[in-house]
């Protein structure tokens, strides 16, 4: 069986053709598939020859986007390794007991997290290898350009490997507390990139990655699928709304993901309207539900189709679609499973609940992860008996099989008896036209047992008061779903990911007691 060595194949059937668009780099920062396989090569040769990494060890990055990445990632596929990109957002000991849990013999990182690395060396020790991506590097470090000059005496192959072996472990958003590493097998990577050729990517697509590579939507979302079809892809160090939109133009970008927020930004730049933006077939919206307003004034200026779509890390992460045709019709709706993923709904019995009711969300199919790193508790607790991974997303689904998201399980809070799903509130205010972004927690009351808070930022030059949006609320849904106030804020939280962090804004409700 072949599988796992990704720029063998590339290089064998477009070797031409330009895979890579590392937009830092200028025009070094083009690469073909040829280019690639041989960057690859090298790498995986350094690691097995020079540092001494044996498939199954730890190959640990920390840098902002680059096509240094995929190096790792490519090479860790001919080797056998395991690829393993850390959050460089992490707090410098939050870094250091991320590595000592995950154990990596060498770890690759940039210029700017070289004093958080230094951390790391003195808490894990003179064992870890390091490698520094560019500048001065900690004292013991290598280039990566030596790394990329090896030469090998023996071809690297992993001749031995299974689809069920892992290629990387990805770290769980963390939104609702500690990450955990999601063991990615190529079995998993294989059938999530057949799920997105089925639903979405032509041959010779184009797309731009800005969406943090340590993260499944920058690393497998289009990255990999598009890399494993010939296709190009634009690598963005850091997200830039401006940028983005001068990358689709100058790169005929052909599709390309983002969150609401990203397309407000977009929406928002003084280069929106001028921008050419007639390569693109379609645009993928995801990690919340995308405003219709929204979607309407983007297609006021420019009539690009919008999917929208959803994933986890644990799964795909390509779990569910939905075409362009439904945007309106079914607004609010992550569409239906993908070709080879099978989703249920079932209450807390695990029993199947009725169409229109709300359960939680289970899937099943073969691009599900491999469990969690080194911790069998979580696994047990999120994989059952049967094989169902349970999301924690609480869901329903229509006449029309349509999947609409009702919020995550611990989101749902309980007021006087009466389940209140934050996500519903939240469509509610996307519906007031001051309102940019907004979310909605639960915090403790002594009467309700809980009570709503919502945090809302309203669009520039736009004016609302907390009790004119309290008011749009009452007008729409049940009293006790109206949340006790409403904070207007500057920006919320996000991840890396572009997801609100809702547990730092019921940390900050809950420290400032508020009831």
């Amino acid at each position: 069986m072949f599988i796992g060595d990704w720029m063998s194949r590339g290089a064998m059937y477009w070797p031409e053709h330009t895979a890579v668009v590392d937009v830092a780099k200028a025009e070094a920062g083009r690469f073909t598939y040829r280019a690639m396989n041989a960057r690859a090569e090298a790498l995986a040769g350094w690691l097995r020859d020079v540092a001494g990494v044996a498939p199954g060890d730890r190959v640990g990055l920390v840098a902002h986007n680059g096509v240094e990445y995929l190096d790792a990632f490519f090479a860790c596929g001919k080797l056998g390794a395991i690829f393993v990109p850390y959050n460089w957002r992490l707090h410098a000991q939050e870094l250091s007991e991320l590595v000592r849990d995950t154990g990596p013999r060498v770890l690759l990182y940039g210029d700017d997290f070289r004093d958080g690395v230094a951390t790391v060396r003195q808490q894990v020790g003179s064992g870890l290898q390091l490698v520094h991506l560019e500048g001065q590097g900690v004292l013991g470090s290598v280039p990566y350009t030596q790394a990329l000059s090896h030469v090998s005496a023996s071809k690297v192959a992993n001749p031995r490997v299974s689809e069920e072996d892992i290629i990387c472990l990805l770290f769980t958003g963390g939104t609702t507390g500690k990450s955990k590493g999601a063991r990615i097998s190529y079995r998993m990577v294989a059938w999530n990139t057949l799920n997105t050729l089925i639903h979405e990517l032509l041959p010779g697509d184009v797309t731009v990655t800005h969406t943090p590579m340590f993260h499944t939507g920058g690393l497998l979302v289009y990255t990999v699928p598009i890399l494993s079809s010939g296709g190009t892809v634009v690598l963005m160090r850091r997200w830039d709304a401006e940028e983005m939109l001068r990358l689709v133009e100058r790169e005929k970008v052909t599709l390309f993901f983002a969150v609401p927020t990203q397309y407000q930004q977009m929406y928002d730049s003084p280069r929106f309207r001028s921008a050419d933006l007639s390569s693109v077939r379609f645009v993928t919206s995801g990690g919340a539900p995308l405003p219709v307003p929204l979607l309407q004034a983007w297609q006021a200026v420019h009539k690009v189709p919008f999917k929208q779509g959803f994933g986890m890390t644990e799964f795909g992460p390509g779990l569910f679609s939905m075409g362009p045709e439904f945007a309106v019709s079914k607004a609010g709706s992550i569409g239906r499973p993908n070709y080879f993923i099978d989703a249920r709904l079932v209450d807390d019995d695990g029993r199947d609940v009725p169409e229109g009711a709300t359960g939680e969300l289970v899937l099943k199919g073969p691009s599900m992860c491999s469990g969690y790193f080194e911790n069998a508790e979580a696994t047990a607790e999120a994989i059952d008996k049967d094989g169902w991974l349970h999301t924690g997303d609480l869901a329903h689904r229509d006449a029309d099989g349509f999947y609409f998201i009702n919020g995550r399980k611990k989101d749902m809070f309980i007021s006087g008896g009466e389940n209140v799903y934050p996500l519903e509130l939240e469509t509610v205010l996307y519906e007031h036209p001051a309102v940019q972004s907004c979310a909605v927690v639960g915090v403790p009351d002594p009467k309700w047992g809980e009570v709503g808070r919502a945090f809302v930022v309203l669009k520039p030059d736009a004016q609302a008061t907390s009790e004119a949006l309290l008011e749009h609320l009452r007008g729409r849904v049940a009293r006790y779903k109206v949340p006790k106030q409403v904070e207007l804020v500057a920006s919320l939280p996000v991840s890396a990911a572009g997801k609100i962090l809702k547990r730092e804004l019921r940390e900050r409700a809950i420290k400032a007691g508020v009831s």
